[in-house]
């Protein structure tokens, strides 16, 4: 699998201005000619993508923390099963952070990720992450009230400042040997739509929707202005964002996996190499298990 043609075009130049409408096609597939095509790469990726995580959890030197963010009904619940479906469970963290409880809402806002990060050698999955604070909350400022922050905290300049914050915070990471990749998946707001109605339509999916997914459509235009302020100013070189066209969801799983494999090879993973003394131990066991059978 070509990895570069799938990566380059969906990732976030660092400085750049994102506009959504003009610069990512939420129908892109690159040059898959088909749907069949697309699973048979896909499967690719998925084992390749394996084999990276056996050597990151032997190596225990890095972690990989992927963040998934999207509007409701992108297809994140469907990444996360399909693309990792190849994954070891035991080497895999998965957290879907919901609405902040009353004990994380008296700690600052990026306390309960702090407690969320995946350990060396392991992958760690956000659905949905810390970048809610700059989306929802910045949609709902009323939010801001059940933060209980002082009122220099909720100044003009708030959303600035927490930008600056989550820099700073996945910079911190970054230099601590955690690989952050952040993928927003771009559904278009008609593909939103049908999905909705499919959900509605189809009883064993009746669980997924609720008044409220509807009622926050209405407010789509602001959601894709908050999302275009987050790409533009906290796609950065140790962080960058790759906006990821969910319409098609077969393509979108392939790109994800592209995406995740191409990160995991420029790590430079290997298997841990044994040193004369762990060569002599392990030709003493050799011996004392042939010992057996004498």
């Amino acid at each position: 699998m070509d990895l570069g043609a799938f990566v380059q075009p969906l990732r976030v130049e660092p400085g750049s201005k994102v506009d959504l409408r003009r610069d990512f096609d939420p129908r892109y597939k690159a040059d898959i000619a088909s749907k069949a095509d697309a699973a048979a790469l896909l499967q690719e990726g998925i084992r390749r993508l394996a084999a990276d995580q056996d050597m990151l959890y032997a190596q225990n030197t890095y972690a990989l923390l992927v963040v998934l963010q999207a509007m409701d009904a992108a297809g994140k619940d469907g990444v996360i099963k399909h693309v990792m479906s190849g994954l070891n469970p035991q080497g895999t963290q998965v957290f879907s952070f919901k609405a902040p409880s009353e004990e994380e809402l008296d700690h600052d806002y990026l306390w309960r990720n702090f407690k969320a990060l995946p350990e060396r050698g392991r992958i760690g999955i956000w659905n949905r992450s810390h970048y809610e604070e700059v989306l929802i909350v910045r949609v709902h400022p009323e939010f801001l009230d059940k933060q209980r922050l002082p009122d220099s905290a909720k100044r003009k300049g708030i959303w600035r400042r927490r930008f600056r914050e989550i820099n700073d915070f996945e910079r911190y990471l970054v230099d601590n040997g955690i690989v952050v990749v952040k993928l927003f998946l771009h559904v278009s707001r008609q593909e939103q739509k049908e999905r909705f109605l499919s959900r509605i339509e189809r009883p064993v999916k009746n669980w997924k929707l609720s008044v409220s997914d509807v009622q926050e459509r209405q407010r789509w235009d602001a959601y894709q202005r908050a999302y275009e302020d987050v790409l533009s100013r906290t796609s950065t070189p140790w962080a960058p964002w790759y906006v990821v066209p969910a319409d098609r969801k077969w393509f979108t799983r392939l790109a994800v996996a592209a995406i995740l494999v191409d990160t995991m090879d420029r790590l430079g993973l290997a298997y841990p190499e044994v040193d004369e003394e762990q060569r002599a131990q392990i030709e003493e066991a050799r011996a004392m298990l042939e010992a057996e059978d004498a």
